[in-house]
């Protein structure tokens, strides 16, 4: 199996509605994501996490990312089809217009 590195996307609006939610409308909101975990099983090899206060670092400093990136998860998939199979229906897609997912292959390091 391939390991895929899913990506989501939202407007930053959206992220700063996230930060002011109350413990049960988070838990509420997560419902449906719960529902994709089971649907999915054994392929999700991590279910990821919200990601904020992002920085972007070059090599004269850093500053403020301004990249609308708010999470990721990991699947495994034989291949890219069936991974975005795996994202049908998908519950980020569900949200504000904006919200979208990526998905990327992990390619092994070699030895």
């Amino acid at each position: 199996m391939k390991k895929f590195v899913v990506i989501y996307r939202q407007p930053v609006s959206v992220m700063e509605q996230m930060k002011n939610a109350s413990p049960e409308d988070f838990k509420k909101g997560m419902e449906p994501w719960m529902i994709w975990v089971k649907k999915i099983g054994n392929a999700l090899v991590d279910l990821g996490s919200p990601l904020g206060n992002g920085q972007k670092l070059t090599k004269s400093g850093s500053s403020l990312s301004k990249s609308d990136i708010s999470g990721y998860s990991i699947l495994q998939a034989k291949n890219m089809d069936e991974a975005k199979k795996l994202l049908k229906g998908h519950p980020h897609l569900e949200w504000p217009a904006g919200s979208s997912i990526e998905v990327y292959e992990s390619f092994p390091m070699p030895e």
